[in-house]
């Protein structure tokens, strides 16, 4: 067996989805940098399987809204979902299941951090979706859905928009803003990470680090958030 097959049923039992035609789950797995490498193999790559899973999502997090939201209008629905689908919601589901560890790369890519980018492993996931889907239809597709995307929507949600919610909180109770420092950079410039603190005057009200520094003051506004509740 070879390490790429080994690799993709360490990453079924994971998901605790068997695939009927194995196939779809490697094509689902393989980025166009790696098919490109691969010419020779006749590799298919995962955009048509991304188009496809894409379509899956939005109708199962749109009747998932539908049916636990009954008093919101359709404009709030609207925006609800676009944030519940977007591509850092996904590669934040994508993270919990170490998925860019799956992917089947090209070497450049890989090597320039391509495993850790929201881009590819948001697609990834998409991907993933339109495979489950065609090999084993819609109900399968959607259990992997309210299993991996759509449990604990709230908090993920509250993850993306912390900036925005942060200084809600804080205008409504100080006379300051927040701000956000950088206070520390590592690592190569391909493959960087961030660290940032969260600040309302001198206090450190969250500390957070990312390989954007839009994501790592995320991670500081979120953790501010949860503080503040707390104190609360």
């Amino acid at each position: 067996m070879n390490k790429d097959r080994k690799k993709l049923l360490e990453l079924e039992k994971k998901i605790g989805y068997p695939f009927q035609d194995f196939d779809l789950l490697i094509r689902a797995m393989t980025h166009s940098s790696y098919a490109n490498e691969h010419k020779k193999e006749q590799r298919e790559h995962n955009e048509r399987l991304e188009f496809l899973g894409d379509a899956v999502l939005e109708l199962i997090s749109s009747d998932y809204l539908f049916r636990n939201y009954p008093d919101i209008p359709e404009g709030t629905l609207t925006k609800k979902r676009a944030s519940m689908v977007c591509e850092p919601t996904l590669a934040l589901c994508a993270r919990e299941i170490s998925l860019g560890e799956y992917l089947l790369l090209g070497k450049g890519e890989d090597a320039t951090g391509g495993r850790k980018r929201d881009s590819i492993v948001s697609d990834a996931m998409e991907a993933l979706i339109g495979a489950i889907y065609l090999d084993g239809g819609f109900a399968n597709a959607k259990e992997f859905i309210d299993r991996f995307i759509l449990d604990d929507i709230e908090n993920k949600q509250l993850f993306y928009d912390s900036k925005t919610t942060l200084q809600e909180i804080v205008q409504g109770s100080y006379d300051e803003d927040v701000r956000y420092e950088i206070v520390k950079e590592e690592g190569p410039d391909h493959n960087k990470n961030f660290y940032v603190h969260a600040l309302l005057g001198e206090r450190i009200l969250g500390e957070g680090c990312g390989h954007t520094k839009k994501a790592a003051e995320q991670q500081a506004a979120y953790c501010a958030i949860k503080k503040l509740r707390k104190q609360g």
